[in-house]
């Protein structure tokens, strides 16, 4: 049936003579090549059904892909699930660079590796190392910085205060300091729950 309506009429008529230029296209290309033109069909077929069902499981799919990205579980609720290292994990932006954490409930604070505060634009050259902290591998010294901005999964602070760690760190850590911003955190199962 064709529409009434001019526009609409325009668009049909665009898309047929698009479908006929392709079809024209892909007939001539595999003239006399049947069976390769069946075989990229399927293949097509296959990848569109693979990508319609990605989009309807994008829910399910998304944190077991991604478990340290935020998942809104809620108006005021989001949840991270747990990895395969068996631990939670966390990627915030601070100061507008996204930086992946380790939750750790046992830190007191944040504590940034030293290549994890110069992506965030701290001058960690600059810095003095004068605060003590205890690990399980002994003394290490920290600089106090104050992060301009945080953000994970659509919470936002600012002027956060955080430490920057002179030792040599595998990655950032995701202490009480920040996790006290919320009104409760648990852990229910494989899932990390955060609400404010």
């Amino acid at each position: 049936m064709i529409p009434d309506d001019p526009d609409a009429q325009a668009r049909l008529f665009y898309l047929a003579a698009l479908l006929l230029v392709v079809a024209g296209g892909l007939i001539h290309h595999y003239r006399g090549r049947l069976s390769a033109a069946l075989q990229h069909a399927a293949l097509w077929l296959l990848i569109i059904l693979g990508l319609i069902l990605a989009y309807d499981f994008r829910d399910r799919l998304g944190p077991a892909l991604f478990p340290d990205l935020a998942q809104q579980a809620g108006a005021q609720t989001i949840s991270l699930r747990r990895a395969n290292d068996g631990h939670f994990h966390a990627r915030l932006k601070v100061n507008g660079t996204e930086i992946r954490f380790m939750i750790d409930t046992g830190a007191t604070g944040i504590v940034l590796s030293q290549q994890d505060a110069g992506r965030a634009g701290i001058d960690t050259d600059s810095l003095s190392y004068v605060i003590p902290s205890s690990t399980a591998n002994g003394t290490v010294m920290g600089a106090g910085v104050v992060l301009d901005r945080i953000e994970l999964g659509g919470f936002v602070d600012h002027a956060v205060r955080a430490v920057v760690n002179a030792g040599d760190m595998q990655g950032s850590l995701l202490g009480m300091a920040y996790l006290d911003r919320f009104r409760s955190f648990s852990v229910e199962g494989d899932s990390f729950i955060l609400t404010r």
